[in-house]
C-alpha cells in the first residue's frame, strides 16, 4: 500500500516558522483531499489543515485553532503537498502526519482523521519557548 511521505519536521524556537513537505504517491494524485494531522504528547490526533489536489484545487480548510498562523500549498507537477508553520508557540509540538483520501469527496468544517485512509509516518516538531 502506498504511504505518503513526510519531511521538514525539527526543532525550532518559538516565534519561527516551519514548512512541512509531504509527497503524495497516490494515482491519480489529482482530485483527492489531502490533510495534515498532529498528535502532541499524550493527546488525540487533531486535523489541522486539508486541500483538494489537482489544477481544479479545493478549499483550504483550516482548523480554528491554527487559522492565520497555518498555510497549506500543493505542487502539483512534484505530487507535493506543504504546510507552512507561523509564529510557532510550545504547543505547536506534535508529531505531524499528512494523509490522504480515498473516502470523501467534500469536506465540513473539521478535518476528521476516519475520513482519511492513507498516511504518512509522521515528521516531529518541535518548538522550545
Amino acid at each position: 500500500q502506498a504511504r505518503l511521505v513526510e519531511s521538514g519536521g525539527g526543532s525550532v524556537q518559538a516565534g519561527g516558522s516551519l514548512k512541512l513537505s509531504c509527497t503524495v504517491p497516490l494515482k491519480p494524485y489529482s482530485g483527492r483531499w489531502v490533510a495534515w494531522f498532529r498528535q502532541p504528547p499524550g493527546k488525540e490526533r487533531e486535523g489541522v489543515a486539508a486541500i483538494y489536489t489537482g489544477a481544479r484545487g479545493g478549499g483550504p480548510t483550516y482548523a480554528d485553532s491554527v487559522k492565520g498562523r497555518v498555510t497549506i500549498s500543493q505542487d502539483n507537477h512534484n505530487k507535493t503537498v506543504y504546510l507552512l508553520i507561523d509564529s510557532l508557540t510550545p504547543e505547536d509540538t506534535a508529531m505531524y502526519f499528512c494523509a490522504a483520501s480515498t473516502l470523501i469527496q467534500t469536506i465540513g468544517t473539521e478535518i476528521r482523521p476516519a475520513e482519511f485512509d492513507f498516511w504518512g509516518q509522521g515528521t516531529q516538531v518541535t518548538v522550545s519557548p
